[in-house]
Parts: C-alpha cells; structure tokens; sequence
C-alpha cells in the first residue's frame, strides 16, 4: 500500500490514524506489517507530523484539555536583592490527539511508543512570573499511547519573579508562585486541569530535590484563577511554592559569635570600676566586634533591614554605651579622688533609694587612689553639704562614698540591661526556629 511497508504474507497488520476535520472524515490505514522486525515505520505517523502546525481536534469549536503538573527538583538560588528565585523544574504535560489511535492487537502489542516532540503539535504553556528565556533541552520525546494521549516532559531551568521579605532572616519564610498559562490559547481554545493531586507533587518533589543546601521546600498549593486581557480570557493554574531557609548556617556564624561577645562584654562588669583595665579591655572588644561584622557582610542579605541586622545594631550600641559608661565612671571616680563636686538633692534621695531604703547612710567604701577623707574635708564647701547630704560626720568621706555607690548603681543598671538583652534574644531566636 502507497506510504507503507511491503506486505510479505501473512496476516495483515494495520495501524489506523483517523484524520477528521470539520465536516469530513479520512481514514488512512497504513501497513504495520514490519513493526516486530524493523521498528516502526515514521511513514505511518506522517500524516499527524504533518498537521503538527494545527491544534488536533475534530471541531474547532472544542477545547484541548491540556493537564499540567511538575516536580520540583532544585532550589538553586533565592536573590533578595533582585527578587528572583532560580528553580529547576520537569514540566509534564498531557493532553489527546483524537487523530492517533490504534488497535494494539492488530499491531504487534504495540501499546505505547515515543514520537520526537518536535513532529508533534505541543500546547504553548509558560510560566508567567518567568524572567528568562525556556532552556529546555533540544531533542525532547514524547509518549504516545493507542488511544492518542500525550504524555511531554521536560526539564527547566526557570528564573521567577518572587516576592521576597527578608525581615526574619536567617529565620524566613518564602511564598512564591508559578503560574502557568497558555500564551496564544483562550479559555474558548484550551482549557488547563490537572492529573495529580497537590501533595503528590508536593511529596514527589520532596523526594527529589537534591539540593540539601540553605532552602527546604515546605508545601505546594494551588489556585485556577482566570486571566483576563482586554476581551480575551486565559486559562490558569497558580501554583504557590513556600520554601524555608535552613537557619544553622547563620546561627553557628553569625549569632553565636555575636552572643559571645556580648556575653563577655557583659562580664567584664564584674572587673571594679576603679580598675584602669576595664576601658582597654571593653575597646578591644568593640574593635572585634566590628571586624566581626566586616568579616561576616557577605552572609548578610544585600537588600532591606532584617531583623538580624538590628540586632547587631543593638549589640554594638550596647557596647559603645557600655565603653561611654566605663570612661564616665573612671573620670567620676578620679574627680571624687581629687574635688568631689556636690551631689544633687534628687540623686542623693534616688541613690539612698536603691541602695537600702531603710538605712540613711552607705557603709563607707576603700578604693585604690581614693584620697583619705581628712584630706578631703577642706574641699568640702562646709556643714551645709554634709546636710544636704543627709548624714552626720565627715561630708568628704560621705560624698566620696556616696559618688563610689553611684557608679555601682550605674553598672548594675548596665549590667541588668544586658541579661536583659541576651535573654530576649534567645527566646527570640527560639521561637523563630520552631514556627
């Protein structure tokens, strides 16, 4: 038979394709008879390549059902700064070509084979929040099976538009979408469904991803909105992708270090505020601190505030406030060693307050270089300080004492703001880890 392969005896094995269009019918039944010695014969499908420019359906007027669904096999990068998410995905599309279909029987139980993609019509899908180019591999198969359904594949690797917000970062959560959509075909054209379930492809593309690097998929979900533009109407399905970020990283390099600074900025407290060793001691903290943060940039996002970035901010001001206290304690102390100035009334009520509200005068402290307080009452304006002071005897032994108490009061206020501080960290870094 014209088109076929020679017939050499036997019985006759035929393949039927059924080319139908709008008020006519051919059947052109093509010679299969070489198919369990020569493979199958291209020739048999070259009436269908030949429609391949045409959508395949009998009447115009009659949508394609396309079904999609894809796995989700890579997380390769999440840009905070230009907002992209780059994702490697397999596309799998199906859909039936009412032109092929064969009886296996009657061809060698034959049941299903694979057709170049290039020979056949393929539906125009994309994703709409992709920013490149399709990188699909070229060379790409089909599978065709007797009752002429479609099964195409393909591999991708896609650049998508997604809103990221980095505010919990190293500890965020991601939400991004793939929409996918038919460019030329409207709802009146094709119509877009589904032959999976939403956590069959959430399950398998856990399964899959080998990617065991900072992102971890969490769900898939979806949505079937419509498109509209102008007068035209678009079939869509809208996939919603949450991703988490793998936080250890960023705990073990960033949070860790930073708490033990902090943590030994804090214990330095425990050195006495006459010490000259405490300034250098508290300087060279703040100056690793800062090659800290130098060093660790690159692991920062590149874009917004996150809450991390404030938390350094807070650390580093908790330590410039605590080197700005120690200078203004030392020099308090010297002056109280050399002139003692007058206290205020309201410090002196404050003071008395948090040290012992029940007892009127502070036990008189010993410093090292602190003057004796004989030397220390001719500097003393007279009685009149003392009074107001609150406490009978010596006014410059008293006055000294109660300016050596003050700077105790600073650094247990300082001190306390600090374990303060810590603690609300870590519980804010717990329950972030666990949500």
């Amino acid at each position: 038979m014209e088109g076929g392969w020679p017939v050499e005896g036997g019985v006759l094995l035929c393949l039927t394709v059924s080319l139908l269009l709008p008020g006519r019918g051919d059947t052109f039944t093509i010679n299969c008879s070489g198919f369990d010695q020569y493979g199958v014969d291209p020739a048999a499908f070259q009436a269908v390549f030949d429609r391949k420019a045409f959508r395949p359906v009998i009447n115009n007027s009659i949508p394609t059902y396309v079904n999609i669904s894809f796995t989700l096999s890579a997380i390769l990068e999440v840009n905070a700064q230009l907002q992209l998410l780059t994702s490697f995905l397999w596309i799998n599309l199906m859909w039936n070509n009412p032109f092929i279909s064969w009886n296996p029987q009657e061809c060698v139980s034959l049941k299903k084979l694979t057709v170049s993609a290039e020979n056949l019509w393929l539906p125009d899908i994309f994703i709409l929040e992709s920013m490149d180019v399709d990188q699909a591999p070229p060379g790409l198969t089909a599978f065709i099976n007797s009752e002429g359904q479609i099964k195409y594949n393909r591999p991708v690797r896609v650049t998508s538009i997604c809103n990221l917000d980095i505010f919990y970062f190293p500890f965020d959560q991601q939400n991004c979408t793939l929409t996918f959509s038919s460019f030329l075909y409207t709802v009146d054209s094709m119509l877009l469904g589904m032959d999976k379930k939403v956590w069959e492809i959430t399950d398998t593309s856990r399964n899959l991803i080998q990617t065991q690097g900072e992102w971890e998929l969490l769900s898939i979900n979806k949505a079937t909105p419509k498109m509209l533009v102008g007068s035209n109407l678009y079939d869509q399905i809208m996939f919603y992708v949450a991703i988490r970020r793998r936080p250890s990283l960023y705990v073990i390099n960033l949070l860790v270090p930073s708490g033990f600074l902090v943590a030994i900025d804090a214990l330095s407290f425990y050195l006495p505020a006459e010490s000259e060793n405490r300034a250098p001691f508290k300087i060279t903290l703040l100056l690793g601190y800062n090659v800290f943060l130098l060093m660790m940039n690159d692991l920062l996002p590149a874009s917004g505030t996150p809450l991390i970035s404030v938390y350094f901010a807070l650390c580093l001001s908790l330590m410039v406030v605590s080197l700005l206290e120690t200078i203004f304690i030392t020099y308090l102390l010297h002056l109280a060693t050399t002139q003692p100035p007058p206290m205020p009334q309201w410090l002196h009520s404050l003071l008395l307050y948090w040290a012992s509200p029940r007892k009127c005068c502070p036990t008189p402290t010993h410093l090292p270089g602190v003057k004796e307080p004989v030397e220390l009452v001719g500097k003393v304006s007279g009685p009149r300080e003392a009074e107001l002071n609150g406490c009978p005897g010596s006014a410059g032994t008293q006055l000294v004492d109660l300016w050596v108490k003050f700077s105790h009061m600073m650094d247990t206020l300082l001190f306390r703001l600090y374990l303060l501080f810590m603690a609300t960290s870590v519980v804010t870094v717990i329950v972030l880890w666990n949500t």
